[in-house]
C-alpha cells in the first residue's frame, strides 16, 4: 500500500489508461515497469494486457471500501481555487504523507479499517491501442486474452483450493 510512482500534471480529467500511454512512451518517465514474465495489479479503470492485470468487472472485492464516507486528504476533491501547478504539488504532497505514515507504521484509523475489508467494487474502463508492445506493457486483442487467461488460472486454482 506504497504508492511507488507518481505522474502529477494532467489538467482536467484524463482516463487512467490515456495516463498510462502517455507514461508508456516517454522514455524520460522513469516508470517501473515490470519484467516480462511479471505484471501488476490493477483497477478496473484499465484493460486487462500482458504486463496489467485487472479484476474481473461486476464483481465485488472490497466493498467496505466504498461504504466508508472517510477520506484521506479531502483537499483532492476540492482543489479548484488553487492555480494548476499548486494542485500538482498538493497530489505529490498527499503522496508522501500516505508513504511516510505507511513507511513508518504509524497507527492510522483509515490504514486499520482497510486492511480489515476485504470486498471492493471495480469501476468499468479500457480501450487501449491494437497490438502495441511499450516497454514491455503490451496492448491489442492477444494481449488481452493472454491476461484474461493467466486471471482465469489463478482463480480457478485458488476456488478449488479454497473448497478443499
Amino acid at each position: 500500500m506504497i504508492f511507488t510512482f507518481v505522474w502529477a500534471g494532467w489538467e482536467g480529467i484524463a482516463h487512467d489508461s490515456k495516463v498510462l500511454k502517455e507514461i508508456a512512451f516517454n522514455q524520460t518517465s522513469g516508470f517501473p515497469f515490470p519484467p516480462p514474465d511479471k505484471y501488476y495489479l490493477c483497477d478496473a479503470a484499465y484493460t486487462n494486457i500482458r504486463g496489467l492485470m485487472a479484476p474481473y468487472r461486476n464483481t465485488r472485492y472490497w466493498l467496505a471500501d466504498f461504504r466508508r464516507n472517510k477520506v484521506r486528504f479531502p483537499i483532492l476533491k476540492r482543489m479548484t481555487p488553487y492555480h494548476f501547478p499548486v494542485q500538482r504539488e498538493i497530489v505529490i504532497v498527499c503522496v508522501a504523507v500516505h508513504n511516510f505514515i505507511k513507511k513508518y507504521d504509524i497507527q492510522d484509523d483509515l490504514f486499520t479499517s482497510f486492511e480489515q475489508n476485504n470486498m471492493v467494487t471495480p469501476n468499468v474502463g479500457g480501450g487501449e491501442s491494437e497490438g502495441q508492445n511499450i516497454q514491455g506493457i503490451e496492448w491489442g486483442s492477444e494481449a488481452v486474452e493472454y491476461m484474461t487467461t493467466l486471471r482465469d488460472q489463478i482463480a480457478t486454482q485458488l476456488l478449488s483450493n479454497g473448497s478443499r
